[in-house]
C-alpha cells in the first residue's frame, strides 16, 4: 500500500470514529418505555475497532514518514517545514494586511484627525509572503509526490 492510500484511510477512519462517537452519545440514554434508535453498546464496540485500526495506521504512517528520505532529510522533516512555512506565510500576510490598513478606516474626515501610518514596509512583506508561498508550494508538491511513491512500512 502506498503512503497516500494510508493517509486517505486514516482520514476516513478519523471521520468514522467521530461519527460513531456522535451516534453513541445520541443512543447512550433513552426514555423509559421507548427503544433506543441504535444499540449504543454495539456502536461503542465498533468505535473501538475503528480506533484500533486508526492507531495502527498512524503508527505505520509515522514510521514511514520517519524512514522515507527526501531532499535534505526525511519526510517528517518536510512535514515540519511545510507546517512552519504555513505559519510564516500567515504571519507575513497578517502583518502586511494590518500595515496596509485592511479592515480599518483609511481616510480622514477632518484635517484635525490623526493620520494612520504603516509601521512596517507593506511591499516588502508582500514580497516575502510571495516567496514563502512559493517555498510552501514546492515543499507541498514534494510531500504529495513522495506520498504516492513511498510504500507504507509495516
Amino acid at each position: 500500500m502506498k503512503l497516500a492510500e494510508a493517509l486517505a484511510l486514516r482520514a476516513a477512519a478519523s471521520r468514522r470514529a467521530e461519527q460513531l462517537r456522535s451516534r453513541v452519545a445520541g443512543s447512550a440514554r433513552y426514555q423509559e418505555g421507548e427503544t433506543p434508535a441504535e444499540d449504543a453498546a454495539s456502536l461503542l464496540a465498533e468505535a473501538g475497532a475503528v480506533l484500533d485500526e486508526l492507531e495502527s495506521l498512524i503508527r505505520r504512517i509515522n514510521r514511514t514518514n520517519a524512514a522515507t528520505v527526501v531532499e535534505g532529510g526525511t519526510l517528517t522533516d518536510a512535514l515540519a517545514r511545510r507546517d512552519v512555512l504555513r505559519l510564516r506565510h500567515g504571519i507575513l500576510t497578517s502583518a502586511a494586511d494590518a500595515a496596509a490598513g485592511d479592515g480599518q478606516r483609511g481616510f480622514r474626515q477632518l484635517r484635525s484627525e490623526l493620520k494612520m501610518l504603516p509601521a512596517l514596509p507593506v511591499a516588502d512583506l508582500r514580497r516575502q509572503a510571495d516567496d514563502v508561498a512559493r517555498q510552501l508550494r514546492e515543499v507541498d508538491t514534494l510531500i504529495q509526490r513522495t506520498n504516492w511513491e513511498a510504500d507504507l512500512i509495516d
